[in-house]
Order: C-alpha cells, then structure tokens, then sequence
C-alpha cells in the first residue's frame, strides 16, 4: 500500500516546502461548497466539480437517499485520515501493507431538536478505529498514529477551535452579519 519514502507525496512536500519557503501566505488554500435545498430535508452540495446529495432518514423528516450530514462527517474525518496516513507512513518510511479505518459518533437528537438546551447538538463523542497491518513493529505504527492525530486537517477542525463566519442575506437586508 505504501511505497519507499521518494515516492511521489513526499515530491509534493518537498516542492510545496521550496514554494512556499519566502513566501508564507503562498501557503493558504482556499476550498469552498455550495448547497442548495431539496425535497423536504435534502440537500445539493457542490464541492468543485462534484456534487453530493445529503438527506436524512426518515425518522428525522427526510426520504432516507443519501447519507446525513453527520454521516458525511464521519466520512470526511475517515478519508482524510486515510490520507494523512498514507502520507505521513511515505514520510517516516514506514510500511503499511492493510489499513482501514471506521468510526461512530453518539448524537442526543434533543440538541438538534431543541428540546434540552443542555444536550450539544452535535456528537457528544466520536470514536475512530484504525486497523493497520504491516512489517512493522507497533511502536513505529505508534509513532505514524501521532503524526497523522497531529497532521489531519478534518480532525483539527473537530478537535480545535475553528471560526465560524456566518453571512444571512435575505431579500430585506443585502448584508446581515451574524457570528456563530
């Protein structure tokens, strides 16, 4: 699964790193979705030149056609862990033959309702299992894990504090401003 640490990825570092060396702000990347509603819960995201559709399940209003948004989370922090892993696994030098990973959230729908304003309306916790095979002795696999638990952008945005800059625009008002 993981090649000699000269693969290409560790290319992409090494001309990112030279790149970016006098100039920081060359650093940033810009990454953007937009969505629109559909059906009674549904919704349209497009994200680049794809687009996902997002519902929920029946027993929280929606047809059940697609995966939930907190569903999509969950798939989002996986992948990108599979790419942290492969990619810092080409950075160490470290040989991973199998990996596979799976992850659950606990979510009290009191949050989302409104019922108690007590319950966070998000997941109360998420567990990620990392299944990894290889040549390696586990100290190694050790040490690739605190490098893609410190690198992974999906996992920083759920685990440090993460500005959310909300814009209303409504047919009354061109520029309302709400922070959430």
């Amino acid at each position: 699964m993981t090649a000699a640490s000269d693969t290409p990825l560790n290319d992409i570092v090494d001309a990112t790193a030279q790149a970016v060396a006098g100039d920081p702000a060359k650093a940033q990347v810009l990454f953007s979705a937009a969505g629109i509603a559909e059906g009674a819960v549904g919704s349209a995201v497009t994200a680049g030149t794809y687009t996902v559709r997002v519902d929920e399940p029946a027993a929280l209003g929606g047809a059940g056609t697609a995966p939930n948004p907190v569903e999509f989370y969950l798939a989002a922090l996986i992948s990108c862990q599979v790419v942290t892993y492969r990619f810092w696994a080409q950075r160490l030098g470290i040989v991973v033959d199998d990996l596979r990973i799976d992850a659950e959230g606990d979510l009290d729908v009191r949050g989302f309702f409104g019922l108690d304003d007590t319950v966070r309306a998000g997941f109360q916790q998420v567990r990620v299992t990392v299944h990894i095979d290889g040549p390696e002795p586990a100290q190694r696999y050790a040490e690739l894990q605190a490098a893609v638990d410190a690198h992974c952008p999906v996992l920083d945005i759920s685990t440090g504090t993460t500005p959310v800059l909300t814009t209303l625009i409504t047919s009354e008002s061109e520029n309302s401003t709400l922070s959430a």
